[in-house]
Protein backbone atom coordinates (compact mmCIF):
# COMPACT_ATOMS: atom_id res chain seq x y z
CA UNK A 1 0.00 0.00 0.00
CA UNK A 2 2.15 3.31 -1.32
CA UNK A 3 1.83 6.34 0.58
CA UNK A 4 3.13 10.16 0.36
CA UNK A 5 4.92 10.69 3.44
CA UNK A 6 6.85 13.79 2.77
CA UNK A 7 7.79 15.84 -0.20
CA UNK A 8 11.59 18.38 -0.61
CA UNK A 9 10.31 20.77 -3.37
CA UNK A 10 12.31 23.54 -4.54
CA UNK A 11 10.09 25.88 -6.19
CA UNK A 12 10.96 29.12 -7.89
CA UNK A 13 10.92 31.66 -5.84
CA UNK A 14 10.88 29.39 -2.81
CA UNK A 15 11.11 31.27 0.56
CA UNK A 16 10.41 29.30 3.27
CA UNK A 17 9.06 25.53 3.99
CA UNK A 18 7.20 23.98 6.84
CA UNK A 19 6.48 20.65 7.66
CA UNK A 20 3.01 20.29 9.57
CA UNK A 21 1.44 17.31 11.25
CA UNK A 22 0.02 16.34 7.73
CA UNK A 23 0.61 19.36 5.04
CA UNK A 24 4.09 20.61 3.76
CA UNK A 25 3.65 23.79 3.20
CA UNK A 26 6.13 25.88 1.18
CA UNK A 27 5.75 29.79 0.67
CA UNK A 28 6.53 31.39 -2.23
CA UNK A 29 7.87 34.90 -2.92
CA UNK A 30 6.44 35.79 0.70
CA UNK A 31 3.09 35.89 -1.20
CA UNK A 32 1.98 32.67 -1.81
CA UNK A 33 1.64 28.99 -0.16
CA UNK A 34 1.39 25.93 -2.03
CA UNK A 35 0.03 23.07 0.65
CA UNK A 36 0.67 19.51 0.01
CA UNK A 37 -1.44 17.36 1.78
CA UNK A 38 0.50 14.33 2.67
CA UNK A 39 -0.60 10.96 3.64
CA UNK A 40 0.40 11.57 7.02
CA UNK A 41 -1.67 10.80 9.93
CA UNK A 42 -1.66 12.45 13.20
CA UNK A 43 -3.93 11.37 16.54
CA UNK A 44 -2.85 13.19 19.90
CA UNK A 45 -1.12 15.65 18.25
CA UNK A 46 1.47 12.45 17.68
CA UNK A 47 2.20 11.86 13.55
CA UNK A 48 1.56 7.87 13.41
CA UNK A 49 4.58 5.90 11.93
CA UNK A 50 2.34 4.91 8.56
CA UNK A 51 0.81 6.67 5.95
CA UNK A 52 -2.88 6.05 4.71
CA UNK A 53 -2.66 5.75 1.13
CA UNK A 54 -4.84 8.47 -1.13
CA UNK A 55 -5.59 10.28 2.36
CA UNK A 56 -3.72 13.71 1.10
CA UNK A 57 -6.01 13.17 -2.05
CA UNK A 58 -9.56 13.04 -0.09
CA UNK A 59 -8.83 15.84 2.42
CA UNK A 60 -7.16 18.14 -0.60
CA UNK A 61 -10.35 17.80 -2.77
CA UNK A 62 -12.56 17.97 0.50
CA UNK A 63 -11.36 21.42 1.73
CA UNK A 64 -10.93 22.86 -1.87
CA UNK A 65 -14.68 22.00 -2.73
CA UNK A 66 -15.85 23.54 0.70
CA UNK A 67 -13.30 26.36 0.75
CA UNK A 68 -15.75 27.03 -2.79
CA UNK A 69 -18.92 26.45 -1.23
CA UNK A 70 -18.30 29.33 1.46
CA UNK A 71 -16.71 31.55 0.13
CA UNK A 72 -19.99 33.78 0.20
CA UNK A 73 -19.60 33.53 4.09
CA UNK A 74 -15.59 34.23 4.16
CA UNK A 75 -13.27 34.68 1.44
CA UNK A 76 -10.83 32.05 1.61
CA UNK A 77 -7.12 31.86 0.70
CA UNK A 78 -7.43 29.59 -2.01
CA UNK A 79 -6.62 29.94 -5.41
CA UNK A 80 -6.02 26.58 -7.20
CA UNK A 81 -5.94 23.45 -6.55
CA UNK A 82 -3.78 22.12 -9.43
CA UNK A 83 -3.13 18.43 -8.54
CA UNK A 84 -5.62 16.62 -6.29
CA UNK A 85 -3.04 16.72 -3.32
CA UNK A 86 -2.08 20.36 -3.78
CA UNK A 87 -3.65 23.96 -3.11
CA UNK A 88 -2.03 26.73 -3.78
CA UNK A 89 -3.39 30.14 -2.45
CA UNK A 90 -2.41 33.80 -0.38
CA UNK A 91 -0.08 33.82 1.74
CA UNK A 92 -2.31 35.07 5.15
CA UNK A 93 -0.89 36.32 8.70
CA UNK A 94 -2.71 33.65 10.89
CA UNK A 95 -4.24 33.78 14.19
CA UNK A 96 -2.98 31.86 16.97
CA UNK A 97 -6.10 30.24 17.77
CA UNK A 98 -8.29 27.64 16.07
CA UNK A 99 -12.27 28.42 16.39
CA UNK A 100 -13.60 25.39 17.43
CA UNK A 101 -17.75 24.94 17.06
CA UNK A 102 -19.45 22.23 18.54
CA UNK A 103 -22.84 21.44 17.76
CA UNK A 104 -23.06 18.12 19.93
CA UNK A 105 -21.38 16.45 23.22
CA UNK A 106 -19.39 14.34 22.60
CA UNK A 107 -15.29 13.78 22.03
CA UNK A 108 -13.21 15.57 24.41
CA UNK A 109 -16.13 17.82 25.44
CA UNK A 110 -17.69 14.83 26.65
CA UNK A 111 -14.66 13.18 28.24
CA UNK A 112 -14.47 16.42 30.51
CA UNK A 113 -18.12 16.51 30.68
CA UNK A 114 -17.89 13.01 32.13
CA UNK A 115 -15.04 13.89 35.03
CA UNK A 116 -17.28 16.20 36.21
CA UNK A 117 -16.34 20.00 33.83
CA UNK A 118 -19.47 21.90 33.26
CA UNK A 119 -17.08 25.07 31.84
CA UNK A 120 -15.40 24.68 28.65
CA UNK A 121 -13.34 27.48 27.26
CA UNK A 122 -15.09 29.89 29.20
CA UNK A 123 -18.55 28.48 27.81
CA UNK A 124 -20.82 26.93 30.95
CA UNK A 125 -22.24 23.96 29.96
CA UNK A 126 -26.08 22.26 31.32
CA UNK A 127 -26.36 19.65 33.78
CA UNK A 128 -27.81 16.56 32.78
CA UNK A 129 -26.95 16.34 29.70
CA UNK A 130 -25.84 13.34 27.75
CA UNK A 131 -22.93 11.71 25.53
CA UNK A 132 -23.71 12.71 21.87
CA UNK A 133 -26.89 15.18 23.26
CA UNK A 134 -27.16 18.36 20.62
CA UNK A 135 -26.48 21.74 22.34
CA UNK A 136 -29.32 24.05 22.27
CA UNK A 137 -27.26 26.10 20.28
CA UNK A 138 -23.94 25.50 18.69
CA UNK A 139 -21.03 27.07 20.99
CA UNK A 140 -17.17 28.07 20.03
CA UNK A 141 -14.81 26.35 22.20
CA UNK A 142 -11.52 28.33 20.95
CA UNK A 143 -7.69 26.59 21.00
CA UNK A 144 -4.16 27.89 21.09
CA UNK A 145 -2.31 26.57 17.81
CA UNK A 146 0.67 24.71 19.10
CA UNK A 147 3.86 24.72 17.83
CA UNK A 148 5.10 21.45 16.47
CA UNK A 149 5.50 18.84 19.14
CA UNK A 150 3.25 20.48 21.38
CA UNK A 151 -0.69 19.99 22.50
CA UNK A 152 -2.98 22.59 21.16
CA UNK A 153 -4.38 23.50 24.50
CA UNK A 154 -8.17 25.21 25.46
CA UNK A 155 -8.53 29.26 25.83
CA UNK A 156 -11.93 31.31 26.63
CA UNK A 157 -12.47 34.01 24.67
CA UNK A 158 -11.88 36.24 27.78
CA UNK A 159 -8.18 35.14 28.10
CA UNK A 160 -7.74 35.93 24.01
CA UNK A 161 -8.74 39.17 24.79
CA UNK A 162 -6.84 39.60 27.61
CA UNK A 163 -4.20 38.62 26.44
CA UNK A 164 -4.37 40.43 22.88
CA UNK A 165 -4.10 37.65 21.22
CA UNK A 166 -6.75 38.43 18.89
CA UNK A 167 -8.51 42.38 18.57
CA UNK A 168 -11.85 42.46 19.82
CA UNK A 169 -13.42 43.02 16.13
CA UNK A 170 -11.29 40.43 14.75
CA UNK A 171 -12.46 37.91 17.27
CA UNK A 172 -16.21 39.52 16.64
CA UNK A 173 -15.79 38.84 13.53
CA UNK A 174 -13.91 35.01 13.63
CA UNK A 175 -16.98 34.23 16.05
CA UNK A 176 -19.14 35.61 13.31
CA UNK A 177 -17.91 33.71 10.24
CA UNK A 178 -17.21 30.12 12.31
CA UNK A 179 -20.93 30.16 13.36
CA UNK A 180 -21.96 30.74 10.03
CA UNK A 181 -19.59 28.09 8.11
CA UNK A 182 -21.07 25.93 10.79
CA UNK A 183 -24.34 26.27 9.76
CA UNK A 184 -23.50 25.95 6.13
CA UNK A 185 -21.47 23.08 6.51
CA UNK A 186 -24.72 21.69 8.61
CA UNK A 187 -26.82 22.09 6.00
CA UNK A 188 -24.74 20.65 3.31
CA UNK A 189 -24.03 17.63 5.69
CA UNK A 190 -27.48 17.27 6.05
CA UNK A 191 -28.21 17.00 2.13
CA UNK A 192 -25.99 13.64 2.58
CA UNK A 193 -27.67 12.17 5.26
CA UNK A 194 -25.11 13.28 7.73
CA UNK A 195 -25.14 15.49 11.15
CA UNK A 196 -22.11 18.10 11.23
CA UNK A 197 -20.76 17.31 15.22
CA UNK A 198 -18.11 19.63 15.33
CA UNK A 199 -14.99 20.88 13.26
CA UNK A 200 -12.33 23.49 13.64
CA UNK A 201 -11.84 26.84 11.93
CA UNK A 202 -8.38 28.68 11.25
CA UNK A 203 -8.40 32.03 9.64
CA UNK A 204 -5.42 34.72 8.86
CA UNK A 205 -5.68 38.45 7.79
CA UNK A 206 -4.16 39.67 4.25
CA UNK A 207 -3.97 43.48 4.26
CA UNK A 208 -6.99 44.31 6.64
CA UNK A 209 -9.11 41.41 5.44
CA UNK A 210 -9.99 38.18 7.19
CA UNK A 211 -9.46 35.09 5.15
CA UNK A 212 -10.55 31.55 6.00
CA UNK A 213 -7.33 29.37 5.72
CA UNK A 214 -6.19 25.93 5.91
CA UNK A 215 -8.66 22.64 5.74
CA UNK A 216 -12.54 23.04 6.17
CA UNK A 217 -15.12 20.28 7.34
CA UNK A 218 -12.59 16.80 6.08
CA UNK A 219 -12.23 14.12 8.48
CA UNK A 220 -9.34 15.58 9.98
CA UNK A 221 -11.02 18.43 10.69
CA UNK A 222 -14.56 17.66 11.84
CA UNK A 223 -16.63 14.74 13.02
CA UNK A 224 -19.79 13.87 11.54
CA UNK A 225 -22.81 10.82 12.26
CA UNK A 226 -24.78 9.26 10.16
CA UNK A 227 -28.09 11.09 10.40
CA UNK A 228 -30.27 7.93 10.59
CA UNK A 229 -30.48 5.87 13.35
CA UNK A 230 -29.35 8.86 15.65
CA UNK A 231 -32.20 9.25 17.85
CA UNK A 232 -32.04 6.10 17.94
CA UNK A 233 -29.18 5.41 18.81
CA UNK A 234 -29.07 8.41 21.45
CA UNK A 235 -32.37 7.10 23.24
CA UNK A 236 -30.76 3.74 23.61
CA UNK A 237 -27.27 5.43 24.72
CA UNK A 238 -25.34 3.13 22.02
CA UNK A 239 -22.39 4.71 19.96
CA UNK A 240 -23.37 6.67 17.28
CA UNK A 241 -22.42 5.59 13.80
CA UNK A 242 -19.77 7.97 12.51
CA UNK A 243 -17.33 9.22 9.94
CA UNK A 244 -14.13 11.76 11.84
CA UNK A 245 -10.94 10.42 12.90
CA UNK A 246 -12.42 10.01 16.16
CA UNK A 247 -12.32 5.99 15.67
CA UNK A 248 -8.34 6.51 15.21
CA UNK A 249 -8.01 7.97 18.55
CA UNK A 250 -10.54 5.15 20.08
CA UNK A 251 -8.25 2.95 18.73
CA UNK A 252 -5.05 4.14 19.78
CA UNK A 253 -6.87 4.51 23.63
CA UNK A 254 -7.83 0.91 23.13
CA UNK A 255 -4.44 0.08 22.94
CA UNK A 256 -2.95 2.25 26.05
CA UNK A 257 -1.70 5.29 23.73
CA UNK A 258 -2.75 8.74 24.19
CA UNK A 259 0.42 10.43 23.12
CA UNK A 260 1.80 10.66 26.67
CA UNK A 261 5.32 10.59 27.31
CA UNK A 262 6.98 6.87 27.16
CA UNK A 263 3.28 5.65 25.86
CA UNK A 264 4.58 3.42 22.43
CA UNK A 265 2.84 3.67 19.45
CA UNK A 266 0.98 0.64 18.26
CA UNK A 267 1.35 -1.28 15.73
CA UNK A 268 -0.61 -0.28 13.01
CA UNK A 269 -1.01 -3.42 10.79
CA UNK A 270 -2.22 -3.16 7.04
CA UNK A 271 -5.43 -4.43 8.19
CA UNK A 272 -5.46 -0.89 10.45
CA UNK A 273 -4.22 1.45 7.41
CA UNK A 274 -6.67 -0.54 5.03
CA UNK A 275 -9.69 0.57 7.63
CA UNK A 276 -8.69 3.98 8.20
CA UNK A 277 -8.39 4.51 4.36
CA UNK A 278 -11.80 2.84 3.51
CA UNK A 279 -13.47 5.45 6.16
CA UNK A 280 -11.73 8.16 4.61
CA UNK A 281 -13.04 7.29 0.92
CA UNK A 282 -16.60 6.55 2.49
CA UNK A 283 -16.41 9.81 4.06
CA UNK A 284 -15.27 11.72 0.38
CA UNK A 285 -18.47 10.21 -1.40
CA UNK A 286 -21.07 11.22 1.45
CA UNK A 287 -20.21 14.61 2.04
CA UNK A 288 -19.42 15.58 -1.38
CA UNK A 289 -21.79 12.97 -3.35
CA UNK A 290 -19.07 12.12 -6.03
CA UNK A 291 -17.51 9.28 -6.49
CA UNK A 292 -13.61 8.86 -5.30
CA UNK A 293 -11.07 7.98 -7.73
CA UNK A 294 -7.86 8.39 -6.63
CA UNK A 295 -5.07 9.47 -8.78
CA UNK A 296 -2.16 6.52 -8.75
CA UNK A 297 0.44 6.55 -6.76
CA UNK A 298 3.48 5.74 -9.08
CA UNK A 299 7.29 6.52 -9.13
CA UNK A 300 6.77 9.95 -11.07
CA UNK A 301 4.24 11.09 -8.59
CA UNK A 302 6.96 13.74 -7.33
CA UNK A 303 7.49 14.87 -11.14
CA UNK A 304 3.14 15.50 -11.59
CA UNK A 305 3.16 17.60 -8.48
CA UNK A 306 5.95 19.88 -8.99
CA UNK A 307 5.12 20.48 -12.80
CA UNK A 308 1.43 20.70 -11.81
CA UNK A 309 2.66 23.08 -9.37
CA UNK A 310 5.41 25.42 -11.30
CA UNK A 311 2.67 25.42 -14.15
CA UNK A 312 0.46 27.56 -12.23
CA UNK A 313 3.23 29.50 -10.13
CA UNK A 314 4.61 30.66 -13.74
CA UNK A 315 1.07 32.27 -13.93
CA UNK A 316 1.72 33.92 -10.61
CA UNK A 317 4.80 35.12 -10.34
Amino acid sequence: MKSLISTEFQFPKQSAFYKGKVRDVYTIDGKYLVMVATDRISAFDVVLPKGIPFKGQILNQIASKFLDSTSDICPSWKIASPDPMVTVGYYCNPFAVEMIVRGYLCGSAWRAYKSGVRELCGVRLPDGMRENQKFPIPIITPTTKAEQGQHDENISKEEILMRNIVSPADYKMLERCALALFLRGSEIAALRGLILVDTKYEFGKRGDEIYLIDEIHTPDSSRYFYADGYLERFEKREPQRQLSKEFVREWLMENNFQGKSGQPIPEMTDEIVYSIGSRYVELFERITGDKFYGAPYSDNIYERIETNVRNLLSRLL
